[in-house]
């Protein structure tokens, strides 16, 4: 067939700093799909993007186009509002497992599309899987009865949603042009507005342990993520919140789920606590529900009956014991003082060589690998008191973890000062 345009003179465009037509981002993110726009040409379209920018109307029309690539979900047949969260990634970032419960507490669905983790940010369908049963891939009737029967879901999104999306972003992965803004904020954002929430609170993750290692940038990415939602009839609102330390004192995927336990049994760390129930009045907010104060549900247990309905609705035995590491090995405090600085980024390579995460998509993970942390920046510490507990089954994986553990804290006599939770608001 005759095709409208030609991928070269669409890379030109862009090369030379002038606007693509919609007419020509249409045309380029279909005819991608369909094969017809060669790797090696969308490649150096993706550079150019990365090195000239895009306009709000150019992003807007771009994610556009990724959405009309495949299906669209409908939630409107749902007898109660809808409202999703998205996290950049980070390390420790187990929020999603006791916020949607909390927040389906209060009548608002919550259908959490999520993914798995690669490097060192967790994944959290790897964390769910390694609850006894539970199974991630549900079909979309299964996760409408779901979401009509218990008001939340956590599962593996479609291959139907954004398919230009899945192979633009493998494309980028091996072409250095992830860090392109307009492309970040297009993949997260179609993905998004394809499921059909109807409301959407964007954790936008700043600093090391983060994609995004500065706060001009993360503000940057937010602002372009809200609005694309606000252009596209969601209504959106994004946090940026700290990674420059660990959240809560786990990392890895059965460890992450028991602290998670915990927060909804009223307990857990301070942390996770207070972004869990941050982004629930967010989410409950933009879905019409400002007048409730979702720290009750965590309290009275009400959270905790609804996450044991959604694990137990998925096949997962909300009873058994969660997977232990066979290995462990304490690192201690090598003097006495105030724990200053506990680096995220060293954490999170440290429980990904453990074997809580994967260097490709399709390696295994181990259920139990990961890092307990015992102390957190702004407590004192003894010389000898345990720091951090590595847990693996494979021992011969301490060295490297221990090697990226190295210089990874600051011990010193006064407190430093500390980075808060939520550091703006974005709408």
């Amino acid at each position: 067939m005759s095709e409208k345009f030609d991928a070269v003179d669409v890379i030109r465009a862009k090369r030379d700093k002038q606007p693509l037509a919609p007419e020509q981002i249409d045309w380029v993110i279909d005819a991608y799909t369909r094969g017809v726009v060669a790797e090696e040409q969308m490649s150096a379209l993706a550079m150019a993007i990365l090195l000239n920018g895009m306009s709000r109307d150019e992003i807007s029309r771009w994610t556009a186009a990724m959405i009309a690539s495949g299906e669209r979900m409908d939630f409107g047949s749902l007898s109660r509002p809808t409202a999703d969260k998205h996290s950049t990634g980070g390390v420790g970032d187990k929020i999603t497992l006791p916020l949607a419960p909390l927040v389906a507490v209060y009548g608002v669905a919550v259908p959490q599309l999520s993914g798995r983790g690669l490097g060192h940010t967790g994944g959290t369908l790897d964390k769910l899987e390694s609850v006894p049963g539970w199974q991630a891939s549900l079909s979309n009737e299964a996760m409408m009865r779901q979401l009509d029967d218990v008001g939340a879901v956590i599962c593996a999104a479609g291959s139907g949603l954004a398919p230009a999306d899945k192979k633009l972003y493998a494309l980028r992965d091996v072409t250095g042009t992830v860090e392109a803004i307009p492309l970040i904020a297009s993949s997260i954002m179609s993905k998004k507005i394809a499921e059909g929430t109807g409301s959407l609170v964007l954790d936008v993750k700043v600093g090391s342990g983060a994609f995004m290692k500065s706060t001009a940038d993360a503000r940057e990415l937010a602002r372009t993520m809200v609005d694309l939602g606000t252009d596209a009839g969601v209504t959106t609102v994004a946090l940026l919140t700290d990674m420059s330390t660990p959240l809560g004192l786990t990392a890895g995927n059965a460890l992450e789920v028991q602290e998670s336990i915990d927060v909804l049994a009223g307990g857990g760390p301070a942390d996770v606590v207070e972004l869990t129930v941050t982004l629930a009045r967010e989410m409950l907010a933009a879905a019409g529900k400002s007048d409730v104060d979702p720290a009750e549900a965590l309290r009275d247990g009400r959270a905790m009956d609804v996450w044991r309905r959604m694990i137990a609705a998925q096949g997962g035995d909300v009873d058994a014991p969660l997977p232990v590491a066979t290995e462990h090995e304490v690192i201690t405090a090598d003097e006495s003082g105030v724990l200053q600085r506990l680096d995220a980024l060293a954490v999170g390579v440290a429980a990904w060589r453990l074997g809580a995460g994967r260097a490709r998509k399709e390696d295994p993970v181990q259920a139990g690998a990961g890092v307990v942390i015992h102390a957190k920046p702004g407590e004192r510490v003894t010389a000898g008191q345990p720091l951090l507990t590595l847990h693996t089954d494979t021992p011969e994986r301490f060295a490297r973890a221990e090697e990226a553990l190295q210089g990874s804290w600051t011990i010193g006599e006064s407190v430093a000062d500390t980075t808060p939770l939520v550091i703006d608001r974005i709408a």
